[in-house]
């Protein structure tokens, strides 16, 4: 074999890779850089937007300390719920309800958590208001 059909070899394997990869992109049906409901969230996120400043404006930020449970202090009695994000593993995600009562604290046990790196987004109802609060949190 000469070296003019090795080139034209060579040619002909990169463009069938080419076009096998133009094919797959066709066919697939989801696009990862568009949610299904974008605009749904763009309007929620103005919502989420609205509660963050609330919570700068009224300086409203939650306390959280971590050990062998969670406790969040308040500078109110606050409503809400608290979600707990494991941003490797969408099935460890949890949401819990909360309910401070006539204290400004709640406490939960994480003995039922995995280990490691979570994210916990805090939304609550205290004084007619109502706030947004995200925090990323280590539990050993």
């Amino acid at each position: 074999m000469n070296w003019g059909t090795k080139l034209v070899i060579g040619m002909v394997l990169f463009m069938s890779f080419i076009i096998t990869l133009a094919v797959l992109m066709i066919r697939s049906d989801s696009d990862d850089l568009v949610d299904v409901d974008y605009y749904e969230k763009g309007i929620e996120y103005d919502k989420d937007y609205v509660r963050k400043t609330q919570l700068i404006d009224d300086k409203a930020e939650p306390e959280i300390i971590v050990n062998d449970q969670l406790t969040i202090i308040f500078k109110s009695p606050a409503i809400g719920n608290i979600r707990f994000i494991h941003p490797s593993d969408k099935t460890k995600d949890s949401t819990i309800n909360l309910n401070t009562g006539t204290s400004n604290q709640v406490g939960f046990r994480l003995d039922s958590f995995r280990k490691g790196h979570w994210k916990v987004s805090i939304e609550w109802k205290s004084n007619g208001k109502s706030y947004m609060y995200d925090k990323n949190i280590v539990i050993n």
